[in-house]
């Protein structure tokens, strides 16, 4: 997943995207630009499961045309978006069972912290999946 965030914050359609979705913001606001692109991933693309006992994950213009994917394509987009217009994010894998991963979402630098960024159910901007009882640590992009 990383490997495809590094690729697609570099991409000319994901970061024109970024750019079109921040482009009525005021200059150097860039808790409206996160606050913009998360909404973005949240509302607008369709979260969807993998194919039946197959693990997948989509290049981020590939979610952003299909308008759909999973919760690590999700992640691999608002990423993607966030990285390119120079916002740092990290990969936050978990689990609901000791051992076993079964989630991920974003994180991405919030003052001098850490701000959750979950696009898969309908809650603000910082919530956590509650009951997280197995994580690896962030990978940074």
């Amino acid at each position: 997943m990383s490997e495809l965030i590094k690729q697609g914050k570099k991409n000319s359609l994901i970061r024109q995207k970024a750019l079109a979705l921040t482009q009525e913001l005021p200059q150097k606001d860039t808790a409206g630009e996160v606050r913009a692109l998360w909404n973005f991933v949240k509302n607008n693309i369709r979260y969807v499961r993998d194919i039946s006992n197959v693990e997948t994950v989509q290049f981020p213009e590939q979610t952003m045309s299909q308008e759909s994917g999973d919760c690590d394509d999700k992640s691999v987009l608002l990423a993607s978006l966030l990285e390119s217009i120079g916002h740092p994010t990290r990969l936050i894998a978990v689990g609901f069972k000791p051992g076993m991963l079964s989630h991920v979402f974003i994180d991405t630098r919030w003052g001098k912290g850490w701000l959750p960024l979950e696009t898969t159910v309908d809650k603000p901007m910082g919530w956590r999946p509650p009951n997280i009882v197995f994580a690896l640590p962030p990978l940074y992009n």
